[in-house]
Formats: C-alpha cells, structure tokens, sequence
C-alpha cells in the first residue's frame, strides 16, 4: 500500500509529465506543475529540489516504461516465433506505450532535444540501453535472414523509430487500431512498398 508521500510523489510526476508533453520544457513552471496536481507550489520542493530534478525522474521513467514494455512483448513470445512477428510486438508495445500511456513517453520524445546538457548526458545511458534492444532484434533477424544482408541495420533502427516516435503528432485515437497500424509498418518494413516495373519487350515499348 502506498503511503501518501508516495501518492503524492507520483501525481507531481503525472502533472509534471502531462505538462511537459503539452508545453515543453522551457515554457513549463512549477506553478503549472502545482495547478495540475493540484497541490500549493511550495509543496513540490518537499519532494522535489528543482525543475530539473523533476524533468530527469519524467524523462527516466519514460524511458523505463517502454524499455520494459517491448522486452515483456519479447518475453511473451514463444521460442520458435519468427523474427518478423517478433519485431512486430516490438512495434506495436512501443506505439502502445506512446500512445495509449504516453505521458511520459511522449514528453521524453517531444522535450529532449530542450533539456539541459547535464541532464541529457545522465539520461542517454537509457536511451542507449533501450536502442541496444532494438539492436539485438534486427541483428538477429538479418542473421536468420529474415533482413536483407546489404541493409545499414543502424539506419533501419533510426528511420523506424523516427516513424514511430512521430506518430505522437499524427495519431488520432479511433481512426486505426494500434495493431493495425503495427501490422502496415511491419509489411513495409519487410515486404517493401514497390513493385519492380515489367520489362517491356521490343514489340510493347514500340506500341507505347
């Protein structure tokens, strides 16, 4: 049972999470942060020192969060399962997390590049951690062959990310499911977009 320190402790974290993805780091105050708990300003500093101290605990949990999300979606499965539908509970935990438990994902996204060096520089070791995952998972699956051997895994990872990191911008609830959409990015992802062009015999292209 949590005690109400705790409780307390966590909706400053939840407010605090929702208005940075809202407002941004810079733009945001603690008074903001106390409307939305609820709480008198001065109540943070009982849990909190400053801002900054509240934004790293925001941005680490987010990344928490999805980090175990995608490694349970792994967890999940059952030895044996393909790479490609491996990947694809990878991509659908991931968009999961930003999109139906997101505040604190999505601030993590929507912020980072506006935070203090220091605090950028402590939380990349989770970034770093997190990218390793995905790392492991397109490696294994270009050993298996399930991945072209020509491909730049190291791109492949950035581009995917970037693709589902935006969809915090984009997303309307309702409109497609999360797995529907996890679905399309992984038919592009492994069968492509395009068709090769027939190639026209002599008689067809002097018709044309």
């Amino acid at each position: 049972m949590q005690s109400k320190s705790d409780i307390s402790r966590a909706k400053i974290l939840d407010a605090a999470a929702l208005t940075f993805r809202q407002k941004g780091y810079a733009a945001t105050t603690l008074a903001e942060i106390a409307d939305a708990a609820q709480m008198k300003a001065g109540s943070l500093y009982y849990y909190f020192e400053s801002k900054e101290q509240l934004l790293e605990e925001v941005l680490d949990m987010g990344m928490h969060r999805v980090h175990e999300a995608v490694a349970e979606s792994q967890n999940r499965l059952p030895t044996g399962t393909s790479h490609e539908i491996r990947i694809k509970a990878a991509v659908e935990a991931h968009l999961t997390m930003l999109l139906k438990h997101g505040d604190y994902t999505s601030a993590n996204i929507r912020i980072f590049g506006q935070v203090p060096e220091d605090v950028r520089r402590r939380h990349l070791r989770l970034r770093n951690a997190y990218a390793a995952l995905w790392r492991g998972l397109l490696i294994r699956a270009q050993k298996a062959g399930t991945l072209r051997t020509d491909v730049d895994l190291a791109l492949i990872r950035m581009l995917l990310m970037g693709a589902l990191n935006w969809s915090v911008e984009w997303y309307k609830p309702g409109k497609k499911s999360i797995r529907a959409m996890a679905d399309h990015i992984c038919l592009m992802l492994f069968h492509g977009i395009g068709h090769e062009e027939p190639v026209q015999s002599p008689e067809d292209a002097a018709v044309s």
